[in-house]
């Protein structure tokens, strides 16, 4: 299957960074198989790179190959197939805790960005129950993403190439 990344920078060789920022899955590297998604994510980071560093900073897509058998059989993998109620318990522990550690090497299920990262911070602030959420969600279209959390799961992913896109 072909993954995708969005940065300012061909990633070759992935590796998960911690910050002070909460994750939809927490703390890994994150993919997509949707190609312009991809690109939205780089252009997103190139466009503010390019004000942090007052010089144009060039949006670039890296492309992997993953082998999704094998890790399904090695790995400890959580999918979701919608934005349930399961998937928002997930996305509000590891957004909300920092050091919180869910025990999946891989996560797949959508993403909390835009409209549906609003409702997510609603739930986070105690301004919304999670049960409403997962009501207003339905009506969302959300987009995946594949989150690799840990070192043994970066294995089953292989760079391939890159582009850089306008």
């Amino acid at each position: 299957m072909k993954l995708y990344h969005g940065s300012v920078v061909a990633v070759e060789s992935p590796r998960i960074i911690k910050n002070e920022i909460g994750r939809d899955f927490g703390f890994a590297f994150y993919t997509t198989e949707i190609k312009e998604q991809a690109v939205k994510w780089a252009k997103r980071k190139a466009l503010l790179e390019t004000r942090r560093q007052h010089k144009e900073v060039l949006p670039v897509v890296s492309c992997y190959r993953w082998e999704r058998d094998k890790a399904n059989d090695a790995l400890r993998v959580a999918e979701f197939q919608e934005a349930d109620l399961n998937w928002l318990e997930l996305v509000v522990t590891c957004r909300s805790r920092l050091d919180y550690v869910h025990g999946y090497d891989i996560v797949i299920g959508k993403i909390a960005n835009d409209n549906v990262g609003e409702t997510v911070s609603y739930v986070v602030r105690g301004i919304m129950r999670k049960e409403d959420a997962v009501k207003r969600l339905r009506f969302e279209k959300i987009n995946n993403q594949i989150a690799f959390c840990t070192a043994k799961s970066l294995e089953y992913l292989k760079y391939d190439s890159y582009f850089e896109c306008r």
